[in-house]
């Protein structure tokens, strides 16, 4: 298949293609400053230790944290948010969540509710996608030390009231964590400003740098427990693993030519007006498919009837095919490339009711997205809906 005449609209997976600079700055960093960073004292150790600075600046600058310091490079969110979870809870704790969340939070709450360390309370989204900010204040336990929200959700896309949360949080002892993962660099976020104590993001998404990429980053305030210990390249010959930050929670060499990347997408998105504008410019390509999809018979879409608090991301269904087999002529037939299937979202596809048909076919548009992909997908859904009418048999 032709890569370059592929239409690609599966950007919650990670942004594709990235821009021609990140592609160039981090070949041209690597080849040349590709060393250990920070570990030894000779030139290219020390550029590749600069830009690694430079970039935690940048990033604390990006979310308005409190200092550089406590912005901290990990794999991805996944890795972040399991660092932060393990590392904020104790036995006999109560945590909030909701059913918007990622496997990435799911999963590391689950088992430690399994095993017995913590109570979690999951707060539902109503038919518009959203968790209401007064259902966090009415789970709140005395034992409740953690709030986790999903700011954006990978599934339907809507953006959740993080500032709202944020000063209920405040008002109690609890920490407030936002998984960031589908909004960093496409909407503003000021941690300051929404009482977010926590944001751990993926990098390879809207930050437009590569996968294998991630930040976490800490309010001043805030104290998480170490769960890994190894090197740091600093102060070696201190037993333990250093206590501050940010080598509290960075363990062993780093993904420099990821940092790279990451640094090379800070600068693109300031390029291009900040995530404000992207978000505007991808949001506009977002009604105009939403639009058309509502025009064709027999498909049925999921929370996007308003697109006020939503990110580049529509989810349907198409009654007598299969979401997996949607995607597959989407993909064979017409180059168009989606995702299909649960989006390791689960009880996110069970509030929406999809949870029973395998999931959904998942729209989600990048800054690369141009209004001619939009009207090709159209066409190729105008298709596969009519197949699935003349099937006749209910999804």
């Amino acid at each position: 298949m032709d890569n370059g005449s592929l239409i690609y609209l599966d950007n919650a997976a990670t942004s594709w293609p990235k821009p021609d600079s990140v592609y160039d700055f981090m070949i041209d960093f690597y080849r040349n400053n590709g060393v250990n960073p920070g570990r030894s004292g000779f030139d290219a150790a020390i550029d590749a230790g600069n830009l690694v600075e430079k970039t935690r600046v940048l990033l604390n600058d990006f979310f308005h944290g409190d200092t550089p310091e406590r912005t901290v490079f990990c794999h991805n969110a996944t890795d972040g948010l399991n660092l932060i979870i393990r590392g904020l809870v104790r036995k006999g704790d109560h945590v909030i969540s909701t059913c918007v969340e990622h496997n990435s939070v799911l999963r590391p709450l689950n088992e430690l509710e399994r095993d017995g360390v913590i109570e979690v309370t999951w707060l539902p989204f109503d038919e518009a996608g959203f968790v209401s900010p007064d259902a966090v204040r009415s789970a709140m336990k005395s034992n409740t030390t953690l709030v986790i929200v999903n700011h954006g959700s990978n599934v339907i896309g809507t953006v959740q009231d993080v500032a709202a949360i944020g000063k209920i949080v405040k008002e109690t002892p609890a920490t407030f964590v936002i998984d960031a993962s589908q909004t960093a660099g496409v909407i503003p976020i000021n941690m300051q400003e929404m009482n977010i104590d926590v944001l751990v993001a993926t990098g390879h998404k809207a930050l437009m740098g590569p996968t294998g990429t991630g930040v976490i980053v800490v309010r001043d305030h805030v104290d998480i427990a170490q769960t890994r210990a190894g090197g740091t390249g600093v102060r070696s010959a201190y037993p333990y693993h250093l206590p501050e930050y940010p080598y509290r929670l960075e363990y062993g060499t780093m993904n420099l030519m990821g940092v790279a990347g990451l640094f090379a997408g800070q600068q693109w998105i300031e390029e291009q007006g900040g995530p404000a504008a992207i978000h505007e410019r991808e949001m506009v390509l977002t009604r105009k498919l939403v639009d058309g999809l509502k025009a064709i018979d027999n498909i049925t879409l999921y929370c996007c009837d308003n697109l006020e608090n939503h990110i580049a991301t529509v989810s349907i269904n198409v009654p007598g095919v299969e979401a997996m087999n949607v995607g597959i002529m989407l993909d064979v037939d017409h180059n168009i490339a989606t995702r299909t299937g649960l989006q390791c979202a689960p009880k996110a596809h069970e509030g929406i009711g999809s949870f029973d048909l395998h999931g959904t076919v998942r729209f989600s548009l990048g800054p690369f997205t141009t209004a001619e992909h939009i009207d090709t997908a159209i066409d190729a859904m105008k298709e596969i809906a009519q197949m699935g009418k003349k099937a006749g048999a209910p999804l």
